[in-house]
């Protein structure tokens, strides 16, 4: 009696799909349809040569002959003949793919924070430079929210003050520095000057109920504050603009805003620039390095091209702002 506790088994071979070339599908599908290869480069718009590689490499990755060359042209074998409604299916499903896509990147997704803000300015400024262009508005919660938006390609852009390190993948390019702006009631000494002194400020406490904490606004107040001496208070509810002004108007506090931030309107509220040295709010352009949307390389151009770098002569910004805003003379 024979033992075959030892007795070798052959393991069963597993065969691998091929994975498919697209382009090779392609190809197939259009010398198919039209019978010469010749014909079928020229749809393509390649070389008959390249057609050629295509199908032997596809009939290669497959493992059968697809085409049989004739007088009258190229003729389907049966192996082909069975694969068709499969080719076809593959190049229809590939090419829904892409018109879902572009009709997707139709229009360039931007985060402005909030539509009150300067960042939608340049946005708007943008978008008259550029014919046929969809713009979608984004409102968020500023670089927290934005970071991931901007990986996932939920947005394309985003307007935010960049605070910390970004990850590799995200790119920062200056946008523009808004200028800080006291506001007070009609009836505050403040209120006939043309302009405030920094200095003026000092001891002062400044009412800024959106100043979420974590936010790189918040931050940046908190920095100006320690700077000159104000302290900001973030005590709520935070009502909105509206009531913010007309809490402003009616006296009882004061407040900050950047000089482009579009403030409704009240009968009772000033606006006054701060200056020597005027604090200034820094703004950049971020964006995806792998995103390729074709409208963003142009909107980072022009916002390039609209920048005015630091001025320490007369501005002031927080230490870590500095560098990435500051041009070097030539």
């Amino acid at each position: 009696m024979s033992n075959n506790r030892h007795a070798h088994h052959p393991q069963p071979v597993v065969v691998q799909p091929a994975d498919l070339d697209l382009a090779a599908v392609r190809a197939f599908v259009a010398v198919t349809e039209d019978r010469y290869f010749s014909e079928a480069a020229a749809t393509l718009g390649i070389t008959q040569q390249a057609v050629s590689k295509r199908i032997a490499k596809l009939e290669s990755d497959l493992g059968v002959r697809l085409f049989s060359r004739t007088r009258t042209g190229a003729e389907l074998t049966r192996d082909g003949g069975a694969f068709l409604h499969h080719a076809r299916a593959l190049v229809g499903i590939a090419d829904q793919a892409l018109e879902m896509l572009h009709a997707r990147r139709r229009s360039l997704r931007v985060d402005v924070l909030d539509t009150r803000l300067a960042a939608l300015d340049v946005v708007r400024a943008f978008h008259r430079t550029v014919e046929d262009m969809e713009v979608e508005i984004i409102t968020s919660d500023g670089l927290r929210s934005a970071r991931g938006a901007l990986a996932h390609g939920s947005i394309d852009a985003a307007f935010a003050r960049v605070s910390g390190t970004l990850e590799d993948d995200l790119v920062s390019v200056p946008a523009y520095l808004e200028q800080a702006h006291l506001l007070v009631a009609r009836d505050h000494p403040l209120a006939g000057l043309p302009q405030v002194e920094a200095a003026r400020l000092s001891g002062m406490t400044a009412w800024m109920p959106g100043n979420v904490a974590g936010s790189e606004w918040a931050e940046f107040w908190d920095l100006f504050g320690a700077a000159f001496d104000i302290r900001i208070d973030v005590t709520g509810p935070n009502f909105g603009w509206e009531h913010f002004v007309e809490e402003i108007g009616s006296g009882e506090r004061v407040g900050l805003a950047g000089e482009w931030c579009r403030l409704p309107s009240h009968p009772r509220t000033v606006q006054i620039p701060i200056v020597d040295p005027a604090p200034m709010y820094p703004c950049s352009l971020l964006r995806h390095r792998q995103n390729r949307h074709p409208v963003l390389a142009a909107l980072t151009r022009f916002v390039e091209g609209d920048f005015r770098p630091y001025d320490p002569r007369r501005q002031w910004l927080p230490a870590p702002d500095r560098a990435a805003f500051h041009r070097p003379p030539p």
